[in-house]
């Protein structure tokens, strides 16, 4: 096929510009074009789903797996900066040549179907690992799990992280109906790991019906701690006095668990010794999930954006000492339920500064703003609620407002967090 852009920016405008909705759900399309190019995997696969913590789950794995000495690839989003951040071996993220080659791969092979941007991409990122040298690879679901696109692939063990209410519009407005959803990606015969200590019934009983090796937390595996260290239980296998994750907040032990879970489940494949799990968790890194960075004042960055995550940054918030002044960089999309994060977070803040996102489907700042009177923020008159038309302006403000006491935490949607990390490296340069 001739024409083809050259570039990945150019790519990406295209594939932007091509199907009429963002989001379509169905795998019918998806499957067809996966068929023709031949798609499938020669290694284990683990896919990670849930709805938060599923980025957490696939940085463990991918640190651990690769501190024993294994070719890692991971399939992971949305991305902050560049799009190449989605898709990682070794540790690397590829370059855009290789995903130039899966694009015009998958373009072929498309024939007249029409793919969103996230199946286009999915399916191009999916071809590009399945053809590299590796020994296992991560895949981490977009939305939801049964109609998501990743969900094309058959997985040899699949983790869901935790069910709470999002993507109502798509997924149901309670929990058993998004935990069926969620529990889509399991497999008959094949592990089903759920890390959720209270997971939907709707969860296991499809588990169930399916024939899935249901692993659950509490039942199959289990974690205890001091603040030193902590343990893993699992079926056959423990893992004694482990140091915590660096990955910072509550709920990553229960993450780990998941992880441990995992590496149990594939440990005749995949060996993978005490030292190598220890040295991983404690090396892991990913950007955006509850991520402080140097300097002073503090800066908080989180992707939290639903009401379970902002639960997580407000008591993650409490755990870091005392801050003379919390300013608030947040900005959301209107789908999200924005009451609900702000009655977690509105506490904690002093001075929020709310913002747009460069997305049809986001939030105004004055749509923010009104949520937060309506909360009744003002009725403090030592708080206060300014708008701004971009998250980096509205950073940039925080910046120049917060002594080396205060801190500033950035959260409500990847786009706000990429717009402060863009602020801080054009700063940096």
């Amino acid at each position: 096929m001739s024409n083809l852009p050259a570039s990945l920016p150019e790519w990406l405008a295209l594939l932007e510009t091509r199907h009429s909705k963002e989001i379509d759900m169905g795998l019918e399309r998806v499957a067809s074009v996966k068929n023709r190019l031949g798609l499938q995997f020669s290694c284990p696969v683990i896919m990670v789903g849930g709805t938060n913590g599923k980025g957490s789950t696939c940085a463990m794995l991918e640190a651990v797996y690769l501190q024993a000495g294994y070719r890692v690839g991971l399939y992971s989003k949305p991305h902050f900066l560049d799009f190449n951040e989605r898709a990682r071996i070794n540790g690397e993220n590829v370059d855009d040549a290789s995903l130039i080659k899966a694009f015009t791969a998958v373009e072929n092979a498309r024939e007249s179907t029409s793919l969103t941007y996230f199946e286009f991409t999915t399916l191009a990122i999916c071809q590009l690992l399945a053809e590299a040298p590796l020994d296992v690879v991560i895949l981490e679901v977009g939305l939801g799990g049964r109609l998501d696109a990743v969900n094309v692939i058959d997985a040899d063990v699949a983790i869901v992280t935790s069910v709470d209410i999002d993507h109502t519009d798509y997924l149901g407005d309670t929990r058993e109906k998004i935990g069926f959803e969620k529990a889509g990606i399991f497999r008959p015969g094949k592990a089903a790991i759920c890390s959720d200590p209270v997971p939907p019934q709707s969860l296991i009983d499809h588990a169930n019906a399916i024939g899935a090796d249901l692993w659950l937390f509490g039942r199959d595996f289990n974690y205890a701690g001091d603040k030193q260290q902590w343990n893993f239980g699992g079926r056959t296998q423990r893992r004694n006095s482990l140091g915590y994750p660096s990955l910072r907040g509550a709920n990553q032990l229960l993450n780990a668990s998941g992880v441990l879970a995992a590496l149990e489940v594939l440990r005749n494949e995949l060996p993978v010794g005490a030292q190598e799990v220890r040295t991983g968790l404690v090396m892991v890194e990913l950007p955006g999930r509850f991520q402080v960075m140097p300097g002073r004042p503090a800066v908080v960055l989180d992707v939290a954006h639903n009401p379970h995550a902002a639960a997580t940054l407000s008591q993650n918030l409490d755990n870091m000492g005392f801050h003379a002044y919390t300013y608030a960089v947040f900005g959301s999309m209107l789908d999200k339920d924005i009451d609900g994060v702000i009655a977690q977070l509105k506490d904690k803040v002093d001075h929020w500064y709310v913002t747009g996102l460069p997305l049809p489907r986001a939030a105004t700042a004055e749509q923010l703003k009104q949520k937060l009177l309506d909360a009744g923020v003002l009725s403090d008159p030592e708080k206060s609620i300014v708008a701004f038309a971009s998250p980096e302006a509205a950073y940039a403000e925080a910046i120049s407002k917060a002594g080396e006491n205060d801190r500033i935490v950035v959260f409500g949607s990847f786009l706000t967090v990429a717009g402060a990390m863009r602020a801080r490296r054009t700063a940096l340069h």
